[in-house]
């Protein structure tokens, strides 16, 4: 049985760094049934991290009156989900990658952006972390006993008008989730996803940044973009339904 008294069912987005998660965390908590918009760093291997998330969301925010959801991200492989192990408790689960050049090139670009030297302002090492997350994402995909939704990450911003629709029909809300959304009291905090000005725009930017100034070394984006694609069709084979590029 669920250890969790809260009467929330859970929406899990599995994805990785520079996915827009946070744009995809902001409409989704946005909305009247969902609580919950960045990354809460917590494992999920027993029933008893329900009762952890519902308790680092009260800290800093409040819960909505009626609402159905509690909603995290989960993008590093320290961070696991286990649903076998999370009792009765009613799970969405949305798995979506973003295509590898970009991606790197945007870590590379965000870390580089931090005071003190990081591990991942490296393009090499950059390359891994995606690669890593990548298949550590399809061997969930692969086991999972539960079903999971797949999309193409870069519809957040480039066709929303195409992937919101479905994302409200997968978790079956009473009203469509919109393109305008708020912004919340850990937005924009370090830690806590995007922390640039646009995260703050309260609606979709479509405006794309390549970083295409960042050089990956062609060994490392190779292996990225072999991951990426048989990664990617292995995950959209499996799942309950999809929205793709």
């Amino acid at each position: 049985m669920n250890a969790s008294p809260d009467p929330y069912a859970r929406i899990f987005l599995l994805s990785h760094m520079r996915a827009f998660t946070s744009l995809a965390g902001h409409i989704l908590g946005s909305h009247p049934q969902i609580n919950g918009y960045y990354e809460m760093h917590i494992s999920y291997e027993d029933a008893a991290a329900l009762d952890r998330q519902l308790e680092v969301f009260r800290q800093g925010d409040v819960l909505k009156p009626n609402s159905r959801y509690l909603f995290d991200k989960l993008l590093h492989n320290e961070y696991v989900l286990k649903p076998e192990r999370l009792g009765l408790a009613e799970l969405k689960i949305l798995v979506s990658l973003a295509e590898p050049a970009r991606t790197i090139r945007s870590i590379v670009h965000l870390f580089r952006q931090k005071p003190d030297p990081d591990l991942y302002a490296s393009p090499v090492e950059a390359a891994h972390y995606y690669v890593a997350r990548v298949k550590a994402l399809a061997d969930f995909c692969r086991t999972a006993d539960r079903g999971y939704y797949y999309f193409d990450a870069e519809l957040l911003q480039s066709a929303p008008e195409r992937l919101l629709p479905r994302l409200s029909d997968w978790l079956a809300l009473d009203s469509p989730l919109s393109e305008r959304y708020q912004t919340f009291s850990q937005t924009g905090k370090p830690g806590r996803g995007d922390s640039s000005a646009r995260i703050h725009g309260g609606r979709i930017d479509r405006t794309r940044v390549d970083y295409s100034h960042i050089v990956i070394p062609e060994e490392a984006l190779s292996a990225a973009r072999e991951a990426y694609r048989e990664c990617r069709a292995q995950m959209i084979a499996g799942a309950a339904d999809s929205v793709t590029l």
